[in-house]
């Protein structure tokens, strides 16, 4: 009896993206080498997380629906052990916090809470994907996250040019306008305005302004993923959902990083109309009903709960923790400057940007940054990082990597500084005819 091999060309051709890949690779690499300082992983910090919360959390919800919301037990229990409604159960509370700390008035009909972001990404893009010719874009670098989602939906996603300000808005109506001479249906654009995963950046109030306007004169949706609006830093502009008078913006949340990402919740605000008297949220719904049933609802009571303890508001659940991200990001860009110097690019080879919050720092270099230079890193220098080329889908790609600091002490940041500084070191100087 022989093993029967399936041919690569008999598969969905998803499976095989290399933005899969990419995932797949750098967390190998970061199991290899388990000792290894993380610049790596955009993860939360752990030092605040509480097991014991998690009872009570739902407990706090079990209450609110029995002595609030008036239910009987028998309905409590098939609230939180039955499948439930494939929206999800506690939308309402959902709603409360997104009009608390977001300024968002969103029907509850409308939001779709969804087994973390990813899947609403997931489900989203598919929604939006219902010709050949239809596409998608996003800001070059942009989050891999959502490109592999893309890639699972078939749908092909078109770079945007990056700029000071976020975003270049003259290179998205080129693009636009570009892709229908050619045939294609440009559906709607994808941006993290606050605190961007790769870059750290976010975007100015001019852009804010002028992108929604443009996407009324271009007639494109865009698709706002706010990940880390709430514990970002300091200075954050209203969303662009808040700003959204035309019903344009579909807007993405998780709380993976406010609640804690076992709980594995996210949510999509989908407002826009359909033909068929219901909203976009409706055809979400349906999507998910077809992946995952509907989201944990033990878990959504544990989110439900700790925003119920917390008055609905996730800000003020997490100030120690957003204190804790800034003094980081604070000590990862001092820690950089006091390696590098002032005269970092001509010395050195390196310049980096300068974030105002969240989790990421990009380092440029003249020097090639890749996969193998990865694992030169991680082998000699223990000290992780992720290649900026991941996060590319087109365009110019300029050497460098991403640096994230949120899950690290200070002493760790200090140490993995002092390995990445000696890391670059050696680069040069294999580049001057040594061996790297």
């Amino acid at each position: 009896m022989t093993d029967h091999d399936i041919p690569a060309d008999q598969l969905f051709p998803g499976t095989g993206d290399s933005v899969l890949d990419s995932m797949s690779f750098l967390s190998e690499v970061a199991e290899r080498h388990p000792g290894a300082v993380s610049f790596a992983a955009g993860r939360p910090y752990e030092g605040y997380f509480d097991p014991e919360s998690i009872p009570r959390h739902i407990e706090t919800y079990r209450r609110y629906l029995r002595d609030t919301a008036g239910l009987d037990d028998t309905v409590v229990r098939q609230r939180l052990m039955q499948y439930g409604s494939t929206k999800g159960i506690a939308r309402e509370v959902l709603a409360e916090h997104l009009l608390r700390d977001e300024g968002i008035d969103a029907d509850v009909d409308a939001i779709v809470t969804t087994v973390g972001c990813q899947e609403a990404m997931y489900i989203t893009a598919r929604a939006l994907h219902s010709r050949p010719e239809d596409v998608l874009l996003a800001v070059s670098p942009t989050y891999s996250g959502f490109l592999g989602a893309a890639a699972l939906a078939g749908i092909r996603v078109l770079p945007v040019a990056d700029s000071p300000d976020g975003m270049d808005l003259d290179d998205l109506s080129r693009t636009v306008r570009s892709a229908r001479a050619a045939g294609l249906r440009p559906r709607a654009l994808y941006v993290v305005p606050d605190f961007a995963n790769p870059s750290g950046m976010s975007l100015d109030e001019r852009t804010r302004s002028h992108l929604l306007a443009l996407a009324g004169e271009l007639d494109l949706l865009i698709v706002e993923d706010s990940p880390y609006r709430l514990i970002g830093g300091e200075g954050r502009r209203a969303s662009l959902k808040a700003r959204d008078t035309e019903r344009r913006v579909l807007h993405l949340g998780s709380f993976a990083k406010t609640v804690f990402p076992g709980v594995r919740v996210g949510y999509c605000v989908a407002d826009q109309r359909t033909d068929d008297g219901g909203v976009l949220a409706d055809r979400l719904a349906r999507i998910k009903s077809m992946v995952t049933v509907n989201t944990s609802p033990v878990t959504q009571a544990i989110v439900a709960g700790c925003l119920l303890e917390h008055d609905f508001s996730l800000e003020s659940a997490n100030t120690r923790e957003t204190a804790a991200y800034r003094r980081n990001l604070t000590h990862l860009l001092e820690g950089l400057t006091a390696r590098f110097g002032p005269d970092a690019h001509e010395e050195h080879g390196v310049s980096w940007n300068v974030p105002t919050g969240g989790f990421f720092a990009v380092l440029t270099t003249d020097f090639t940054v890749d996969d193998a230079l990865l694992e030169h890193s991680a082998d000699r220098y223990g000290v992780l990082w992720t290649p900026m080329h991941h996060f590319f889908h087109g365009g110019p790609q300029p050497s460098g990597m991403r640096l994230s600091c949120s899950s690290l002490s200070p002493a760790e940041i200090d140490t993995g500084l002092d390995r990445l500084a000696a890391m670059v070191a050696g680069v040069r100087a294999g580049c001057r005819g040594g061996d790297r």
